[in-house]
């Protein structure tokens, strides 16, 4: 099931990127101010951790991965990456674009926790 998806501007937004830098990733930690903000960087420019959960694969090929301690506070909801105006963190690549990622985030109905019981677990870096 799905737990993370794209807004239509962050879509956008994430294919000119991609055109501009190649493959690329996602990783939401669960550090403070824009630690806490999506970030997005070329594919192996950032290395996750081994407890790293990747949540899903956002605009076709895009991973996009989970601290295991934030993952731990929002596993009971839908994400959805959005783009706002203003200035993000630097090291996220779309900060020189004056726009910066940002997650919507909505708890999962009843039904689809129920139906996320009878899914496997999310893999970690450790086991991909």
């Amino acid at each position: 099931m799905e737990r993370v998806r794209l807004g239509p501007a962050a879509e956008e937004l994430l294919d000119r990127l991609r055109r501009r830098h190649g493959p690329l990733m996602f990783h939401q930690s669960g550090g403070c101010c824009d630690g806490s903000a999506p970030m997005c960087y070329p594919r192996g420019e950032f290395r996750v951790g081994a407890a790293d959960v990747l949540l899903g694969v956002v605009a076709l090929d895009t991973p996009f991965w989970i601290s295991a301690s934030q993952y731990a506070y929002w596993r009971h909801t839908h994400l959805t990456v959005d783009v706002v105006p203003g200035r993000g963190s630097g090291f996220s690549l779309e900060a020189p674009e004056g726009v910066r990622f940002l997650i919507r985030s909505r708890v999962f109905t009843d039904e689809e926790a129920l139906r996320l019981l009878d899914e496997p677990p999310l893999p970690t870096e450790a086991d991909v």
